[in-house]
């Protein structure tokens, strides 16, 4: 059993919820275009966008949409990946621009 804020999760809890965070990061990178590296990075980028869109749709208002709702957990999908979305296209911004590419020159 594992306990984050009072919540107690079992290990299964705890693997679905990573699955399901990878799932909406791979969207969101997949969306944008723009891939932040591997697994662990889709987990990432997928917890991170949880906090990023629930806290936006709060914010604004919205209504929860796509809710999954998994031991005493409650995550909306849609949010989730909408924040997922914003994340990685922050990061392609701050990121692209350090990299050049080479210009492919015809003969």
């Amino acid at each position: 059993m594992f306990a984050i804020n009072g919540v107690e999760f079992s290990l299964v809890e705890v693997l679905v919820w990573l699955l399901v965070a990878a799932l909406c990061g791979a969207i969101a990178q997949a969306i944008v275009g723009y891939s932040t590296g591997g697994l662990f990075a889709s987990i990432g980028v997928g917890l991170v966008g949880a906090f990023i869109g629930s806290w936006i749709a709060r914010a604004i208002g919205l209504p929860a949409l796509l809710t999954l709702t998994f031991g005493d957990v409650r995550v909306e999908l849609v949010w989730t990946i909408i924040g997922a979305i914003i994340l990685v296209a922050l990061l392609s911004l701050l990121r692209r621009g350090t990299y050049r590419r080479r210009s492919r020159r015809t003969v």
